[in-house]
C-alpha cells in the first residue's frame, strides 16, 4: 500500500473533533428542497420557467429601467474565522458599492451547504450561485487547474501570474479549460494576489531534503506532487480539518497559507516551527466562480460590475494582507514563541527538482497542461527576466536600516 494511501486510512480512522452542523445540515436540507440555494432570485430569467423571461422573477425594480435586486449565495473555501475570509468580503462590498446596494452577495463559510472541495461542482450544478476559492481545490478534476495560483515555481510571484492573465493569455486559456475541458457551466474570475506561502508548520524542525522523505505532510493541488516528489506522505486536507490531524499526530507538518490565517486556525496550539521561504506555492490568489446561468442571466451592467470589481478588490487585497499577515508574524513571533525558520537551501533546490520531475509528467500525459504551461513559461522568461534584473533586492536596504530579518 502507498504511503499516501496509508495516511487517508489513518485519517478516516482517526477520531475527529465534534463540530456543531445545525446550520450545515439545515443548509443542505434547504439545498435539497429547492434544487438550487440561490438560483431563484433569477427564476424569470430562463432559470426556474417563469412565463416572463425577460428579467429575474424574485428581483425587484423600483421603477421603469430600474436595475433588479439580485440577492445571490456564494460559498467561500475556508472558514469564518480565518482572516482572508474578512479579507474576502471586500469583493463583495465593492460590488455592493458600485451597484448602489442592488447586487447582494451572502458568502457562506466553508462546509455551509456542499465540501469545499466539492465547490466547482456545486456552482456547475447551481446548488449554489458562486464559489469563493481557489483552482487547486478541484485539482482532481484536471491538474492544468493548479497552473492558475500553484503552479511550478518560474520565478514569478502571484501578481506575475495575474498580469500573465491580463497580458499573456492566461484568461483565453483559464476560459476554454472550464468552458471545453471540464464542461463546467460556470464563469471564473481571479482576483488578489497571495504572498509566497510558508513551507508549513512543523511538529519538528526539518533540517534537510533527506530528512524531508517519510514526512507526513498536508498540501493542495500540484504541489501534492511535488512533495511525493520529494519522498514526502500527501494528503489534501480543507482547512478546518489541518489542525486536528496536526494535533493527533495523524500528520507531520501542513501548509495552509499565511500567518494570520494560520494562527486563527489554531496551528500555534498544536506546532511551534513555522518554516519560511518555498518554492511550492509561489503565486496563489482568489478564484470566483459563478453559475453561467446566473450569469448569463444578469444586466450587462451588473457582469461589468463584477470585472470591475475584481481589479479593485485585487488592489484592495494586495495591500490590506501586507499589513495582516506582518502584524501576525510579529505577534506570533514575539508573544506566541513560534520560531520561524528560513527552509534550508537543499530543500529549495530538491524543490525545483522535483518541479521538473512533475512538470515533465504531467505535460507528456495532458496536452492541455503543456499548453498552458508553455504560455507561462513565455511569459515568465520575459517579465520575470526585467524584474530580476531591473528591481533590486529589498534585503540589503532592510539591513542597512533595520539590522538582520
Amino acid at each position: 500500500m502507498a504511503k499516501d494511501d496509508t495516511l487517508k486510512n489513518e485519517l478516516r480512522a482517526a477520531p475527529k473533533r465534534r463540530r456543531p452542523d445545525g446550520r450545515r445540515q439545515f443548509l443542505r436540507g434547504a439545498a435539497a428542497a429547492s434544487g438550487a440555494v440561490a438560483l431563484g432570485t433569477l427564476a424569470g430569467c430562463g432559470l426556474g420557467g417563469g412565463d416572463d423571461q425577460s428579467k429575474p422573477a424574485a428581483a425587484t425594480a423600483g421603477g421603469s429601467g430600474d436595475l433588479p435586486t439580485l440577492n445571490l449565495k456564494f460559498q467561500a473555501g475556508f472558514p469564518a474565522k480565518d482572516p482572508l475570509f474578512d479579507v474576502a468580503q471586500d469583493f463583495y462590498r465593492i460590488l455592493s458599492e458600485l451597484s448602489g446596494g442592488k447586487i447582494k452577495v451572502e458568502l457562506l463559510q466553508s462546509g455551509s451547504v456542499v465540501g469545499a472541495f466539492d465547490q466547482a461542482d456545486a456552482v456547475h450544478k447551481g446548488i449554489i450561485d458562486g464559489s469563493h476559492a481557489v483552482p487547486a481545490f478541484w485539482y482532481g478534476k484536471d491538474n492544468a487547474l493548479s497552473l492558475f495560483g500553484t503552479g511550478p515555481a518560474l520565478g514569478q510571484d502571484a501578481n506575475t501570474v495575474l498580469a500573465w492573465m491580463e497580458y499573456g493569455g492566461g484568461k483565453e486559456l483559464y476560459d476554454e479549460l472550464y468552458r471545453d475541458i471540464l464542461k463546467l457551466d460556470v464563469v471564473g474570475m481571479m482576483y488578489g494576489p497571495m504572498p509566497t506561502q510558508p513551507l508549513g508548520w512543523f511538529r519538528k524542525e526539518v533540517k534537510s531534503a533527506q530528512e524531508f522523505k517519510g514526512i507526513k505532510y498536508r498540501t493542495v493541488g500540484l504541489s501534492i506532487d511535488v512533495f511525493k516528489n520529494m519522498g514526502a506522505a500527501v494528503v489534501a486536507l480543507p482547512g478546518g480539518e489541518i489542525v486536528p490531524a496536526l494535533e493527533r499526530g495523524v500528520i507531520d507538518a501542513a501548509e495552509f497559507n499565511n500567518p494570520a490565517s494560520d494562527s486563527a486556525l489554531g496551528f500555534p496550539d498544536v506546532a511551534k516551527t513555522c518554516m519560511v521561504q518555498s518554492y511550492h506555492q509561489p503565486g496563489e490568489f482568489f478564484e470566483i466562480l459563478v453559475n453561467r446561468r446566473v450569469w448569463d442571466a444578469m444586466p450587462e451592467a451588473y457582469r461589468t460590475m463584477f470585472k470591475v470589481t475584481a481589479k479593485a478588490a485585487t488592489a484592495q487585497m494586495s495591500w490590506r494582507v501586507l499589513d495582516i499577515y506582518s502584524k501576525a508574524y510579529e505577534e506570533l513571533r514575539d508573544k506566541r514563541g513560534v520560531s520561524f525558520v528560513e527552509t534550508p537551501k537543499d530543500i529549495l533546490d530538491a524543490q525545483l527538482k522535483a518541479w521538473d520531475a512533475v512538470i515533465a509528467e504531467k505535460s507528456a500525459s495532458n496536452p492541455f497542461f503543456a499548453k498552458v504551461l508553455e504560455s507561462q513559461k513565455a511569459f515568465m522568461k520575459r517579465v520575470v527576466g526585467y524584474q530580476v534584473k531591473f528591481i533590486v533586492d529589498p534585503a540589503q536596504a532592510y539591513e542597512h536600516f533595520f539590522g538582520k530579518a
